[in-house]
């Protein structure tokens, strides 16, 4: 098969598999040095980084659902052909990849989708360790209601464990109820089961006839007073996806420990039944700084908490620190500095700038910060500040103050958690023991609960978006 035979054809789709003479960088054009994909149930992103920008069209296609992108100015190559060993089959999003050379310096793409999609499709300029990077992101064509899905997992958690006391109690039943063993003599056996037969049925006990709705019954549609008496605590863990974070002496990367914090903080918090919390990011996707903000204010939150584990210029840095929101000057030069240096993640991280719709207005309004929620959120500060102290050292003994951006909800207690100093190699030791994980954990909920006890949750309307 020629070359010419197998581009023939502007429609035509050559698999990569099929084609090996094809597998060469474009002369004097572009390049692929990287592929990456990142599944999530939120949406899922890849990227296509390469040393020169990349100029891309693309179309939507359903019946099946697909997505079509057309790369100009590239030929097949190595890199390539990772995209189609990188997509897994637990991706809630891509079905499968194909591609092909469409043209001769043409490259197409075809995502297949296990859903309807609104793909985002955008390009971002070399930063810190990356070139030229084209991304796709795979977002659900209908955003869900995540007020609402917290509501569902609450009502869900308590089905299942209320099946799982009634399923012990009719077993208790059961050995209860069981009838003796009938006797050996022949005739006393006959005579037993003759009055068995002829005696009426016992009605079974209200406990055992219960009805206990399944796990995954479909649920109605909370109550008003349901939502209303709901505590909603947004937890933050930061960086993720293209963003990693800082990244220790040994390779551990922040936005791997925070992770891991934020779903052990998540399950410890959920021992309290009125209490609900919302991730910003349960797995390894990238969350821009606005969105995380927007996040928490969707689902009406009471507490906005964002864990990391920063590093600094020397390993002899150490210690937690907790830091609230200012509305002037940073408290210190340091953090001034680790604002600044957050404040970045978006860069790195990748945000589409055409994505957040009113992005205007949502930057007016994250810059409304309020002395009131301010002063909150040095209380509930204190208080953790006050709980990490007990696990380990800290950096200040006092809560500091910057312009961190994902802290400018206006209506919502907001603070920042630095851990530790991933920097230094005894804590970021610390930072990968699970038990040490714990010590920290339960110091955040203590500290948490004790906010509360001295400023109760005042009574919400809440309202399903």
């Amino acid at each position: 098969m020629t070359r010419r035979k197998l581009l023939r054809g502007a429609g035509s789709l050559v698999l990569l598999l099929q084609a090996p003479q094809l597998l060469r960088a474009m002369p004097n054009g572009a390049s692929i040095v990287a592929v990456r994909v990142w599944p999530a149930e939120e949406y899922t992103r890849v990227t296509l980084e390469s040393d020169t920008p990349l100029s891309v069209r693309h179309f939507t296609v359903d019946k099946p659902d697909r997505l079509v992108i057309d790369i100009d100015g590239l030929e097949l190559s190595p890199g390539l052909r990772e995209l189609i060993k990188k997509v897994r089959a637990d991706d809630p999003y891509i079905a499968g990849v194909r591609v092909g050379q469409n043209q001769p310096t043409v490259v197409r793409i075809v995502l297949d989708l296990k859903q309807p999609a609104a793909p985002q499709i955008f390009t971002l300029k070399p930063v810190a360790p990356y070139q030229h990077r084209l991304v796709f992101d795979l977002h659900p064509a209908e955003e869900p209601d995540p007020l609402l899905a917290l509501v569902r997992e609450k009502e869900q958690a308590e089905a299942k464990a209320a099946e799982a006391v009634n399923d012990a109690l009719g077993e208790l039943l059961r050995k209860i109820e069981r009838p003796p063993e009938l006797p050996r003599r022949p005739e006393l056996a006959a005579s037993a089961l003759r009055a068995a037969a002829s005696a009426p049925p016992t009605p079974p006990t209200p406990a055992a006839s219960a009805a206990i709705p399944s796990a995954s019954a479909v649920l109605p549609l909370p109550t008003q007073r349901q939502l209303d008496r709901l505590i909603v605590i947004a937890l933050d863990p930061g960086h993720g996806g293209e963003d990693p974070g800082a990244v220790g002496p040994s390779g551990l990367k922040e936005k791997d420990v925070v992770l891991a914090v934020a779903l052990k903080l998540r399950e410890r918090l959920h021992a309290n039944r009125n209490i609900r919390v919302m991730l910003t990011r349960d797995a390894d996707f990238f969350v821009p700084l606005q969105d995380r903000v927007r996040k928490a204010r969707r689902v009406q939150a009471d507490l906005f908490v964002s864990i990391h584990a920063d590093a600094f210029f020397t390993p002899q840095a150490r210690g937690a620190s907790v830091f609230a929101l200012s509305d002037g000057a940073a408290s210190s030069t340091a953090a001034r500095w680790m604002a600044a240096k957050e404040n970045s993640s978006d860069q790195i991280g990748g945000i589409n700038v055409g994505k957040v719709k009113d992005s205007a207005v949502l930057r007016a309004l994250l810059d409304m910060s309020t002395t009131a929620q301010i002063k909150d959120s040095m209380r509930l500060g204190s208080e953790v500040l006050g709980q990490i102290g007990r696990v380990g050292r800290l950096h200040k003994k006092q809560v500091e103050q910057a312009g961190f951006v994902v802290l400018k909800a206006p209506d919502i207690p907001s603070i920042l958690v630095e851990t530790a100093f991933i920097s230094n190699p005894e804590e970021e030791a610390k930072l990968r023991d699970p038990a040490y994980q714990d010590k920290l954990v339960e110091a955040l909920a203590t500290g948490i609960a004790r906010y509360f006890a001295k400023n109760p949750p005042l009574a919400r309307h809440r309202a399903l978006s």
